[in-house]
């Protein structure tokens, strides 16, 4: 049972909830429901992680599908308050989603192409014309808006030199309002990682 007011125990003024304690009562009165649902939506409203949520956050970047049990014992928990952690930092939106990275030249996808855009006008109808077309394209992996001499940097995987030549002939070069395409091939990954560093989080 998790702890919290019951109905022998209604919820008064200056009764408090610990972060773990965070859980909806399952049986408490009506005034104290109310009251409970006012502390949770204040509460989570300024959440801001703790060292322990910081811990849960590092590990679950390297391993997002370590068992729960698991990862309560990292952080020293026992495992209801740890997972109700990890469901408060996914409802709040410190974590995006939890996915499985492939080897792209497993996959047939050895060769990444950074390709640098530069439109014929920077008005909003010919940015958003353009976002909207690249997020159709599976073969882009990132889109960035930038400052500078151009407009837009991606990155494509394909799994040949031929197969870039088609999707600049068919797809990019199609498009109406592009002024110029400039593109550089990776020779060698040298670092790629997912995980972000943690030490700038609000404390």
């Amino acid at each position: 049972m998790l702890a919290g007011p019951t109905m022998a125990e209604p919820l008064r003024a200056g009764n408090t909830l610990t972060r773990d304690q965070w859980a909806i009562p399952s049986a408490i009165n009506i005034r104290g429901f109310l009251i409970t649902l006012t502390i949770k939506s204040r509460t989570m409203a300024n959440y801001t992680p703790d060292a322990t949520d910081r811990k849960i956050l590092d590990i679950l970047q390297g391993n997002a599908t370590i068992p729960n049990i698991e990862l309560a014992d990292k952080v020293c928990l026992s495992p209801s308050p740890c997972s109700r952690r990890v469901k408060n930092l996914r409802d709040e939106g410190f974590i995006r989603q939890a996915v499985t990275l492939l080897e792209p030249a497993k996959v047939g996808l050895p060769v990444s192409v950074f390709i640098q855009v530069t439109l014929n006008h920077q008005v909003k109808s010919e940015l958003e014309t353009f976002e909207n077309t690249v997020n159709e394209w599976q073969e882009v992996m990132e889109c960035y808006l930038m400052t500078g001499d151009f407009d837009y940097l991606i990155r494509v995987v394909v799994p040949d030199l031929q197969t870039y030549q088609r999707f600049l002939d068919d797809k990019l070069t199609q498009m109406p309002g592009i002024d110029h395409i400039k593109s550089s091939f990776s020779i060698k990954q040298v670092r790629y990682k997912t995980e972000l560093p943690l030490e700038f989080m609000p404390r």
